[in-house]
């Protein structure tokens, strides 16, 4: 039994699929006017997972993940590069996906763009006013009326009355109320243009994910998902447009990860603190490190970003691929007692910090088995590691491959011996001590050992190197 917090009540709810055997899950994604940063792929990563361990617990997931094509950010960066704005935004989705992939984050079922959408958010604008759900204001725009949806702040837990006393709000004559917001924006000269029974415009952020949910996944669907800065407003305005205009759920759970924090402030673009994830990639052995170390953090719970923790990730997936080495990467997995405590984490919330405790416990079987002479048994627990470990998306390289990487990939730039380099200079040692010149080999080895490789001899004269 899968139970997940769901944000509207704030208690763990058992997860009941609206469509046995079926779940449809849409996750907010990004605006492309910049390449991505690590906020971004904390929520990839989690939702990645989140999907990786229904498959595995055998439901037919639907996933759909939107790309936002239209912003005002996208309009004024694309006008700063003087580049047309379809040719800007095809840039950044193909660095986005770059990203992603080597992540290790599997491509959403569905993609919708929203400038691909544009009509149905049209559609839905019309639907809104003709229900008393929005209004055409004077400068033209179409605005949602948040007064007159009544659960409003169900989601965030915020009452109007007290959002109306705390809010900034700059003077707008065209609004109603200082709390409605935008559905339909008139376009400025110059600026990208719709029809529209309005005039010429473009759909405001919020309403473009209401349509593409309701295109994929129908007006009633079982997950929405995103980051806790999307909470408040964006998430409580699909609600209020969405239900209002089908008079349907909208989504039955939502799961909203918490912060990536920078020196313990969270990271963004808007506040100029981020790191992008080709940074962190770049101090990295392997994207496996940026995966571990997301995971190693409650979904809800705040992470701080810094090369600390990022070097512990590195350390904990090396002991992993260090107890793997010298075992075939394909077994008879077995379901242990590491298994059934991994499959009870991840049922409880996606709990991803106990279930890597338990590929570090079976790693720790591992070693046992192989110090003992068990390899019947320690065969069988690799299988068991890295079927655990592929729910993950870890443990996808052979052991030998990542214990020979640099552990960060900016030494490669520094002048990192390179692999054959390696090889040819242990050919040199083993050579030496079969003319029992250990002077030399002791010399090889310290030259090895001063650029960070590390030399294990085997009984029978082979030799084996990893990367310190």
């Amino acid at each position: 039994m899968i139970r997940i917090h769901n944000s509207m009540s704030g208690v763990k709810e058992e997860l009941r699929p609206l469509v046995a055997g079926r779940i449809g899950i849409y996750v907010c994604g990004d605006t492309v006017y910049d390449l991505a940063h690590m906020g971004h792929a904390r929520s990839k990563i989690v939702f990645d997972v989140v999907r990786r361990y229904l498959v595995h617990s055998g439901y037919d997931v639907d996933f759909v993940r939107n790309i936002t094509d239209i912003d005002d950010k996208i309009i004024r960066r694309a006008a700063e590069l003087q580049q047309p704005i379809k040719e800007f935004t095809e840039q950044y989705i193909a660095e986005m996906h770059s990203d992603y992939d080597r992540l290790g984050i599997l491509r959403p079922d569905h993609e919708p763009r929203a400038t691909e959408y544009v009509q149905g958010m049209i559609d839905l604008a019309a639907d809104l006013i003709a229900k008393d759900y929005a209004y055409v204001a004077a400068n033209g725009d179409v605005m949602y009326s948040v007064a007159r949806f009544a659960a409003y702040g169900q989601l965030s837990g915020r009452r109007l009355s007290d959002l109306r006393a705390g809010a900034r709000v700059e003077i707008d004559e065209a609004k109603r109320d200082p709390l409605d917001f935008v559905l339909w924006k008139h376009s400025k000269p110059g600026e990208p243009a719709w029809p529209s029974p309005w005039g010429a415009g473009r759909p405001g952020w919020h309403i473009e994910c209401s349509v593409m949910a309701e295109e994929f996944l129908g007006t009633r669907f079982d997950i929405h998902g995103g980051g806790l800065d999307l909470k408040f407003p964006h998430h409580e305005n699909e609600i209020a447009q969405s239900c209002a205009a089908s008079g349907d759920t909208f989504a039955q759970l939502w799961m909203h990860n918490g912060f990536l924090t920078l020196d313990d402030e969270k990271m963004s673009k808007s506040l100029g603190n981020f790191f992008t994830i080709r940074d962190a990639l770049g101090v990295v052995r392997d994207p496996e490190v940026i995966r571990y170390f997301v995971l190693s953090s409650h979904y809800r719970a705040p992470l701080n970003y810094s090369l600390v923790q990022l070097e512990q990730a590195d350390a904990a997936l090396t002991g992993i691929y260090t107890a793997l080495r010298g075992l075939p990467p394909f077994g008879q997995a077995r379901a242990s007692e590491h298994t059934r405590a991994f499959t009870a984490a991840m049922d409880d919330d996606f709990n991803t910090p106990l279930a890597l405790a338990e590929l570090k416990g079976l790693a720790r079987a591992l070693n046992f088995a192989h110090a003992n002479g068990r390899a019947e048994a320690a065969t069988a627990l690799a299988a068991e590691l890295r079927a655990l470990g592929s729910i993950l998306g870890l443990l996808r390289l052979g052991a030998e491959d990542w214990l020979k990487k640099p552990k960060s990939a900016r030494t490669l730039v520094a002048g990192a011996t390179a692999d054959v380099q390696i090889d040819e200079l242990i050919a040199k040692r083993i050579e030496a001590r079969k003319r029992k010149d250990f002077g030399e080999a002791d010399r090889i080895r310290d030259e090895l050992a001063r650029a960070g490789v590390v030399l294990e001899d085997a009984p029978g004269g082979a030799t084996t190197w990893r990367r310190n």
